[in-house]
């Protein structure tokens, strides 16, 4: 990646898209015009209606995307588009185009990895469905509290990525859930992170969101516990390990008072399952040591990266 204080950085502006003939047009005749040297990429995700005759008629390039998901649209970037900074946003006309320059600006100044716009502070009353923003929050609050960092809006889909995110980070999600998997991969990965406010508009009349509230909130939680579990493994099997130990315990109790009293076991079945989550939960101790030393020399190759990519 070239340096961001010699050379003027190649600029690409994706912008994912399914059904969003009604607003594709705006969205990019504003971005055009907040960031006049920038590439503007529009990937269609399959749409049934004009989105991507309007796109092209309004100078954009299109790229047919067919497998459905946002997620399988960002690994379709990653995989097309060469550029040094990318700027991701929807096709739905609910961010703002004109404060891409100085979402960008604070992006090359600050020399973070990921920049996310965020939406919670400054918002239309009706910008957000109902239960959307409280979701957001308290999945946001699981993350701070699994990954011991702040963050505000994991959900926002406006976002600046340097190419360095782009190469050492391999995305897996499908769906929605997507951006919350790049600010987990940024916080696992030790990419520095940026939130920078936003005003969050509503969908204009006639435009649909695409999201669902219980589906999809599945899917990021799981989204979240997966990634614990492989970014954290010590301390994911450590309370599972805890766990096992105070049920074994707590069925251990009463055999170890028969022995106690009579020098006679009468609970043999919980003794018995006392001895097996015991044993289960010493298992799992041992593998989160396992697994977090393999943790370890994970990230030790990401720094190695990190440094040949500044280099």
């Amino acid at each position: 990646m070239r340096s961001r204080h010699e050379d003027p950085p190649t600029l690409a502006v994706v912008i994912p898209c399914l059904d969003e003939e009604r607003t594709i047009a705006k969205v990019i005749a504003d971005m055009k015009s907040a960031l006049p040297g920038a590439e503007i990429t529009v990937f269609d995700n399959g749409s049934t209606d004009r989105t991507a005759e309007v796109a092209r008629a309004c100078g954009a390039r299109v790229v047919a995307s067919p497998h459905r998901g946002k997620g399988n649209v960002i690994r379709h970037m990653a995989s097309t588009i060469d550029a040094d900074v990318y700027v991701l946003l929807d096709g739905d006309d609910t961010y703002p185009a004109a404060e891409a320059p100085e979402l960008l600006r604070r992006f090359l100044d600050s020399g973070v990895d990921m920049l996310v716009a965020t939406r919670l502070d400054s918002h239309d009353p009706a910008a957000f469905r109902l239960f959307h923003k409280l979701g957001n929050r308290l999945i946001s609050r699981a993350i701070a509290l699994l990954f011991r960092t702040r963050v505000t809006d994991v959900l926002s889909g406006y976002r600046i990525l340097s190419s360095r995110f782009v190469r050492l980070v391999h995305l897996r999600s499908e769906g929605f859930e997507i951006e919350t998997e790049m600010t987990l991969q940024a916080l696992s990965k030790r990419l520095p992170m940026l939130e920078v406010p936003i005003a969050y508009k509503c969908r204009p009349p006639g435009s649909r969101s695409k999201l669902d509230t219980v589906s999809d909130g599945l899917l990021i939680f799981k989204c979240i516990f997966l990634l614990f579990k492989d970014y954290k493994p010590l301390v994911f099997f450590t309370t599972i390990a805890a766990v096992l130990m105070a049920l074994s315990l707590a069925a251990g109790s009463a055999p170890v008072l028969d022995f106690y009293r009579d020098r006679y076991v009468y609970h043999v079945p919980r003794a018995i399952l006392a001895a097996g989550l015991g044993v289960l939960a010493a298992v799992s101790f041992v593998v989160g040591l396992l697994l977090d030393t393999i943790s370890h020399y994970h990230q030790e190759t990401i720094e190695l990266w990190k440094r040949s990519m500044r280099g």
